[in-house]
């Protein structure tokens, strides 16, 4: 797929200059995307790049993967950019209290900037990223979660590529145990249209990375 603009939600340190594997890059776009996406509603141009993205491989027909990615880039073909972000305002944007809180804290521990942004706070710090300045959302939005395992993955913004066993604890410590309650609150918003189709592309795409992390775990036990 063509790359797509990213949320820049984290700093990251110094590179180590070593090249991207296509089958990683491909992984850290796919975070791109959706931290971008989490992050602030798409413009008329992301909308078009989108709308002319290639269909996704994931290894067998009819995969959820696919399925949801097809259904995404027909919708944004035909959505209005307007539309679009009148319904993440709805969503995510609220003088009072959002209908949608994407923060690890809320889910994990009942309120925002409790113990589980601490402790993300603190792995963040060790692997040499933290919050972008002028960044309002707090580091345990999905959005930025998706953007640092983006720069784990890829070791863009001159950070440093990290091993898959270091991506995995991040992500099973920080995203795994929520995600799937955060989309499903998103898809079942009475105001998601557009962001109903997020939502299933970040489930099918989160569901096969931990998936992906099982199976490598299972086959350095074996």
């Amino acid at each position: 797929m063509r790359q797509p603009p990213t949320a820049g939600q984290l700093d990251a340190g110094a590179s180590d200059g070593m090249a991207v594997a296509p089958e990683e890059q491909a992984r850290a776009d796919m975070y791109a995307l959706l931290a971008r996406m989490l992050h602030a509603a798409p413009d008329a141009p992301m909308l078009a790049t989108l709308a002319g993205a290639d269909a996704i491989v994931a290894g067998q027909s009819g995969h959820p993967l696919d399925r949801a990615w097809e259904r995404l880039v027909l919708a944004a073909g035909v959505m209005d950019e307007r539309a679009v972000a009148e319904e993440f305002d709805a969503l995510f944007i609220s003088v009072g209290t959002p209908g949608i809180n994407p923060y690890a804290s809320l889910y994990l521990s009942g309120f925002i900037n409790e113990k589980p942004l601490v402790a993300l706070r603190d792995d963040l710090a060790r692997l040499g990223l933290g919050r972008a300045p002028g960044q309002r959302e707090m580091e345990d939005h999905l959005g930025a979660l998706c953007e640092a395992m983006r720069l784990m993955i890829s070791g863009a913004g001159g950070g440093a590529m990290q091993p898959l066993a270091l991506q995995q604890q991040f992500f099973d410590t920080h995203i795994a145990s929520w995600y799937g309650r955060c989309l499903h609150d998103i898809r079942s918003a009475p105001e998601a249209n557009f962001y109903r189709l997020v939502a299933d592309f970040a489930q099918a795409f989160l569901d096969v990375e931990a998936e992906a992390f099982a199976l490598g775990e299972q086959c350095e036990a074996a």
